[in-house]
């Protein structure tokens, strides 16, 4: 049975001139990877969260429609929950730099960018009071001072704890963005 998918006797196919989906720069993208942490955690609460809707299925069977139902919002807010936990980081598009925290998402336009360096300072450690030495990415803009804006990322935040590797290629990404699209 022969398989031409497999073997090198077909004729080469040319490249399509359209672009790829990952070439449109008007899209929001984040220039990395979420780290194994990041995606840890989120597995943990999805987890978590199949034991709350297993448990709305037992009390609906047993018990009132109304305490399932108000079971089932508890694990819809904890899916939720874990839903944003991937989704935060930094994300770049040709319209701007944006920060999506936990609760509060920041978008600043290229324009009042001034420039996005990475530095040697105390940083939090996954998030927590807790501060060790490390890198940060911190961005400047034009219309607040460098110290009112917090660092887009550490290199002992989820994404990158333990992957100094993946940290400096991602705030090289993240600062090539910037010297593309920023006044700088």
């Amino acid at each position: 049975m022969p398989l031409p998918f497999l073997t090198a006797d077909r004729p080469f196919e040319a490249a399509s001139e359209s672009a790829l989906p990952y070439d449109d720069r008007e899209r929001w993208r984040r220039p990395y990877r979420p780290g194994p942490w990041r995606v840890g955690v989120a597995a943990l609460v999805l987890l978590l969260a199949s034991f709350v809707l297993f448990a709305a299925v037992a009390i609906a069977l047993t018990d009132s429609v109304s305490s399932a139902g108000a079971v089932l919002v508890t694990a819809l807010v904890v899916i939720a929950a874990a839903l944003r936990l991937l989704r935060m980081g930094v994300w770049v598009s040709g319209h701007g730099l944006r920060h999506v925290g936990f609760l509060v998402t920041r978008t600043v336009p290229w324009a009042r960018v001034v420039s996005v360096r990475t530095v040697q300072q105390p940083v939090r450690w996954l998030g927590l009071p807790r501060t060790v030495q490390g890198q940060a990415l911190v961005l400047v803009r034009e219309d607040r001072p460098a110290e009112d804006t917090p660092p887009l990322l550490t290199t002992h935040a989820l994404d990158f704890l333990a992957r100094a590797t993946a940290f400096d290629r991602a705030a090289d990404t993240v600062e090539a963005w910037a010297a593309e699209y920023g006044r700088g």
